[in-house]
């Protein structure tokens, strides 16, 4: 409490006598204990727990009555206390004691006791010491119920960081009545108290962790697990307002700042810049086949705003869509590259090459037995039916999807991690489906604990004739255990290579750590999908679990060596992630992206023919002509752009095997109304990504013009996609900048 706070409670109209809130705080703390020992017991997890988190600790707390009893003594002491103990200057000056106020009858005093005179920081000490007496018996009694292997009701707590942080208590507005009853009411309006459950915690919460409440919406709003930064960003607020009772068995919502800052990470790239041929004639990256970007763009936009500029990256919002290019005829050749070159529809004067790579589309007699992980987040912050409830739904389908031979197990985590189900096989659908029924939300996120859990599980049952891989739906960060992302990152790269894969399924927005997930699923050779809705989850689960799950070729790298004869600029669209060196294309041990079975991957260039005008940098006035950089290797090549290699590894091989393909004028169309339709999308989709981006390569390029390419190229959409995709754009171009 600061002294402000402290002035604005003894301005209230009527304060509550001092050794009445004396009295009212520990009869509040010791009713409520003695209450919960009567109050029935939750019913046991079916989560076993093999492990708690062993590093950062922060506070946990499940919401047993054990819990609402403990949150009752610390709501009485930050109220009541402030009332109780501030002393005047002329109480300090005045020779007197401070005479405590009855106890009530069943405080264990004889009603006809005398009260004894105190001084008033024995006062203040006594207090004190009966509530933390009566904190610590009751999780002794709760302990040792645990060990005689009951189920363990006592409330969790873990001590907070080190780290300093402003005090916390009732702000100006707040309203404080404690005179006859044994209840708290808040609010961030004098005379409108929110209902409590009669446990000295307000709306079902405890006091400390108060939430705001958006009136709009009926909704509460949420954000990461971290109480102690959201209780730090509240503290600075004139007023909070708090939500409406959570009902029983219902997780904790997790604090957020309202006013609509999202705390939300994404990977800051810089866009790729116009590079000279001349000086820099080869491009190297690796392939990449996640869609999380544009998933987030759209939650956003069909909020309302435009996402962040990081969140936007171009290549996924690419690849995000079914192309039908040409396929492969056996999985000998894992895939097959098509190119075409068409005149740029942002620069009269450049022309794009577009190369897209088709996956072999294994039958289903061919597809390896499936041996996964489900590893899920079940934090506080998973309750909301966008998260935990949309995962569930969405494993449901991807089961309905699995062959009977293969296999699911289930890892959670939440403050620990723990097994919710051993590894079984599909055709025990129902054993399944129920433990997927039983997940509920509730405490912090020791994320690093469940997949040291969760690949230890599949280490047990490793198959080496099958796929073995995890899915980590999460909705944010971990913030407990093991949180360096180099750590992380070191721990699935060394799985990896023992042939265990991560993929990640994000959901939520306001604390997700895209950055993060990302990065893991780039280091586990899996694919980085977020999933806003629930046709979502069953794209990315069900439609395309082949292309997900089953890998047809692994480290696939692209170079691209422009010939300086033809080319003098270029610049690769997207994949600013995903560059590599030179010296990496030929290197093995370098890691690089997965293609999936029947799985489609695009990349754009955008190139300065020779002769154009160039717009990026002048010609150096004192430079000698360049020489090409290798020697010509055939006679056509003064017709060739460039020259496209791949290399990549098939599933169980170590030796990656090369593909080329020279890209000719042959290849090239006269305008973009004379190639596929997928090119055309294609390519409006890069320009709508590279739009949001705020990118300066576009000239006089706008919304509309996105509308008008990718309209007439819509195709077959069965799944309405690519119409979704022009009213993506609509928004866009209204939303307020």
């Amino acid at each position: 409490m600061t002294d402000q706070d402290l002035d604005s409670l003894k301005t209230l109209p009527v304060p509550p006598p001092r050794d009445t809130a004396k009295m009212a705080a520990v009869s509040a703390a010791l009713d409520a204990f003695e209450n919960s020992q009567s109050a029935p017991q939750t019913s046991a997890s079916n989560v076993r727990p093999i492990s708690q988190s062993p590093k950062t600790r922060r506070w946990t707390m499940t919401f047993t009555p054990q819990n609402y009893a403990l949150a009752a003594s610390l709501a009485a002491l930050v109220v009541a206390a402030p009332v109780a103990f501030h002393v005047t200057q002329s109480e300090r000056d005045a020779p007197t004691e401070i005479v405590r106020a009855p106890a009530p009858a069943d405080s264990g005093l004889a009603k006809n006791e005398a009260p004894t005179l105190k001084s008033d920081a024995e006062e203040k000490r006594k207090i004190a010491t009966e509530i933390m007496t009566a904190a610590k018996a009751q999780r002794q009694r709760a302990d040792e119920v645990a060990i005689a292997g009951q189920p363990a009701s006592a409330p969790s707590i873990e001590p907070l960081p080190t780290a300093p942080s402003p005090p916390i208590g009732p702000s100006r507005d707040q309203v404080v009545d404690l005179v006859g009853r044994s209840q708290i009411g808040v609010t961030d309006r004098p005379g409108k108290p929110l209902p409590s459950d009669g446990l000295g915690a307000v709306g079902g919460q405890t006091l400390g962790r108060a939430l705001p409440y958006d009136e709009e919406t009926n909704r509460l709003v949420q954000s990461g697990d971290d109480p102690t930064q959201d209780a730090r960003a509240l503290a600075s607020r004139p007023a909070v307002k708090l939500a409406a009772p959570v009902a029983a068995g219902r997780a904790e919502p997790n604090l957020y700042m309202d006013g609509g800052e999202s705390r939300d990470r994404f990977a800051t790239a810089d866009q790729n810049p116009i590079k000279q041929t001349a000086a820099e004639p080869v491009s190297t990256f690796s392939i990449d086949v996640d869609t999380a970007s544009y998933a987030f763009v759209r939650r956003s936009l069909n909020a309302g705003r435009l996402p962040p500029q990081a969140s936007v990256r171009t290549e996924e919002m690419i690849n995000y869509f079914r192309y039908d290019y040409p396929a492969p005829e056996s999985t000998t050749e894992p895939f097959k590259p098509t190119v075409t070159v068409v005149p740029s529809p942002w620069n009269a004067a450049n022309q794009l090459v577009h190369i897209g790579i088709k996956g072999y589309d294994l039958k289903s007699a061919e597809r390896p037995r499936a041996n996964l992980v489900f590893l899920i987040d079940t934090s506080g912050s998973m309750a909301s039916e966008d998260r935990l409830p949309l995962v569930k739904n969405g494993l449901r389908m991807l089961v309905d999807e699995l062959k009977p031979d293969d296999t699911v197990a289930l890892v959670t985590y939440a403050s620990g991690s723990g097994i919710a189900l051993e590894p079984t096989k599909i055709s025990d659908k129902a054993k399944i489906l129920a433990a997927l029924d039983r997940l509920s939300a509730g405490g912090s996120t020791a994320g690093a604990s469940g997949i040291e859990d969760a690949y230890r599980l599949a280490e047990t049952n490793f198959d080496k004739s099958a796929v073995n891989r995890i899915i980590l739906a999460t909705d944010g960060d971990f913030n407990v255990g093991l949180t360096d992302d180099g750590d992380l990152k070191s721990l699935i790269e060394r799985k990896r290579a023992a042939g265990i894969f991560l993929s990640i399924l994000g959901v939520g927005a306001g604390n997700y750590n895209d950055r993060l997930m990302q990065s893991l699923a780039q280091n586990g050779n899996g694919v980085a999908a977020y999933a806003d809705t629930l046709n979502e989850a069953r794209k990315v689960l069900v439609e395309e679990a082949s292309s997900t799950l089953f890998p047809i070729a692994k480290d696939v790298k692209i170079q691209v060596e422009w010939n300086p004869a033809r080319v003098s600029e270029y610049r690769l669209l997207g994949y600013e992630t995903r560059a590599l060196k030179r010296e990496d294309f030929n290197n093995d041990k370098v890691d690089a992206g997965d293609i999936g079975s029947g799985h489609t991957v695009t990349a754009i260039y955008e190139i300065t023919p020779v002769g154009a005008e160039k717009k990026s940098v002048d010609d150096l006035r004192y430079a000698q002509p360049a020489k090409p950089a290798a020697p010509v290797i055939a006679a056509s090549a003064a017709s060739e752009l460039g020259f496209l290699k791949i290399r990549a590894k098939l599933p169980n091989a170590e030796t990656s095997t090369p593909l080329s393909l020279a890209i000719t004028d042959a290849l090239a169309k006269p305008s973009l109304a004379e190639s596929p339709a997928d090119v055309r999308f294609s390519t409006a989709v890069a320009g709508f990504a590279e739009l949001l981006r705020g990118s300066h390569h576009l000239s006089g390029f706008t919304y509309d013009d996105v509308l008008a390419l990718a309209g007439p190229a819509r195709g077959d959409d069965p799944f309405g996609e690519r119409s979704e995709f022009l009213n993506l754009v609509r928004l866009a171009k209204s939303a307020p900048r």
